[in-house]
């Protein structure tokens, strides 16, 4: 049996932090999923379609890495792809508890899910999407923090065309 990790999470956008956890995956397990959850409750920045197309250009390189959309229960759509092991990212203390009542359920509803805390590279351990967003609208320079590719789109988005 393969062990698939699932690295799921909104990725609005995807920043340097998670492909940082995902690209220190891949040495531990067969292959990664990238699954993108599908809430637009949270009323993202781009659309499912669009981070899942930015994401898929940022980890073409990696053959053992795949991107998915998902919506629903995180242990529904790990039945439906076989995978057992959710990655989540630990930034600070306080993401600890949020992170592990979310494993806590997991385990609850599935009980054959496991869920593997990995904590980013230092440069990253203060970042998140909402961070970068608020950030890059207010004219911070958020570079190096993201990806090329993806600072092109905030600016394309949040800026407009030129």
């Amino acid at each position: 049996m393969k062990r698939i990790a699932v690295c799921p999470g909104s990725f609005d956008p995807i920043h340097n932090g998670h492909l940082d956890i995902v690209e220190r995956c891949r040495p531990l397990f067969d292959g990664v999923v990238v699954a993108v959850l599908q809430n637009e409750g949270k009323a993202p920045l781009f659309s499912v379609e669009e981070r899942v197309a930015m994401i898929e250009e940022l980890v073409a390189p990696w053959d053992d890495v795949r991107v998915e959309s998902f919506s629903g229960l995180l242990v529904h759509y790990m039945d439906e792809i076989g995978a057992r092991i959710v990655v989540r990212g630990l930034r600070a203390v306080s993401d600890f508890e949020y992170e592990f009542q979310m494993a806590m359920m997991n385990r609850h509803l599935g009980p054959r899910v496991e869920t593997v805390f990995m904590t980013p590279r230092e440069e990253f351990s203060f970042l998140s999407s909402r961070l970068v967003k608020e950030a890059f609208s207010l004219g911070g320079d958020i570079r190096g923090l993201v990806p090329d590719l993806v600072l092109e789109r905030l600016d394309r988005r949040i800026n407009g065309e030129r």
